[in-house]
């Protein structure tokens, strides 16, 4: 019998298939659709420190093999999700959950995090310094290896939790701002979040979107997240989590080769509200396909 269980960051998940952030809200709305105690873990909504309405609309885009969005990350603030959000997911789930954590100030970080590491369902702080659809935040923390090594410190030295940072595609070396992170103390980091993009609306001439760019995801990403996750586990020795375009359970395996320890899944559930589910139940037939006995002795198989 296969064994698809893996470790990350001192969490023991029963398999490595984790929804990714933005993609699955918190979690309890889709425990109406299957039994969510199936997954390895759930990165939660991203959250600020205060509530955000996220960017004007329009901000989805589809495109081929993918889509852009531009939300901006709304979210109800930190306090409403550890008194409201948190404990309804409660009701239906019963694992440890990665809580994603955004900012525009190193002071809102730490806040944030610090907030939500403490409760116990936490099991890890997930540090968005990556997101490319805001203004001042998220994404300028990733694109530097110095501010985002002092972030990174930062949320450290106040986080109750192992803290896993989330990194942007959108920079020149993507081995350069990891090797800072795990410099700073990261325990672990999560690669990659969207690609910068845009379309345009050939009727009115204009963006589709009413913030201009949004980040692309979905399987036309998947090539390059793959090929982050190769370079990144060379340069670094912390775990990886391997996200972008992953919509199947050969898709979960190329990531683990490459390097990642667990792989987060997150356009397809916005197509496909089962995805998580239905690539969790393949996974031991696609293991026995491809001779795999155990997930956690593939890991960066592919640089032997």
């Amino acid at each position: 019998m296969v064994d698809t269980s893996v470790s990350l960051c001192g969490m023991e998940l029963t398999n490595p298939v984790i929804p990714a952030s933005g993609t699955y809200g918190f979690g309890y709305e889709f425990a109406d659709l299957y039994d969510i105690n199936i997954l390895g873990s759930i990165a939660l909504k991203g959250t600020t420190a205060a509530p955000r309405y996220g960017n004007p609309t329009p901000r989805i885009a589809e495109c081929p093999d993918g889509l852009l969005n531009a939300v901006g990350l709304q979210n109800p603030g930190a306090d409403a999700v550890l008194s409201h959000e948190l404990p309804e997911l409660a009701k239906c789930y019963s694992k440890p959950v990665l809580a994603n954590v955004s900012g525009f100030s190193v002071s809102e970080y730490t806040e944030c995090a610090e907030k939500l590491s403490a409760h116990p369902m936490v099991g890890a702080i997930e540090l968005n310094i990556s997101c490319p659809n805001v203004h001042g935040g998220g994404m300028s923390f990733g694109t530097d290896p110095r501010a985002a090594a002092e972030v990174t410190g930062a949320v450290k030295r106040v986080s109750a939790k192992p803290v896993i940072v989330k990194l942007t595609p959108n920079v020149t070396d993507i081995r350069e701002i990891a090797r800072a992170c795990e410099a700073a103390g990261a325990d672990g980091l999560c690669l990659i979040n969207t690609l910068l993009g845009m379309r345009l609306d050939l009727r009115r001439r204009k963006p589709i979107l009413a913030n201009t760019t949004g980040g692309l995801s979905g399987p036309a990403v998947f090539p390059v997240a793959v090929r982050a996750v190769y370079q990144v586990y060379e340069a670094v020795r912390i775990p990886l989590i391997g996200v972008g375009g992953v919509s199947s359970a050969e898709d979960v395996i190329e990531m683990m080769l490459a390097g990642a320890t667990a792989v987060e899944v997150g356009a397809a559930n916005m197509v496909e509200p089962f995805a998580c589910r239905d690539i969790i139940n393949s996974l031991p037939e696609t293991m026995e396909k491809y001779r795999v006995e155990r997930l956690r002795d593939i890991i960066g198989g592919a640089h032997e």
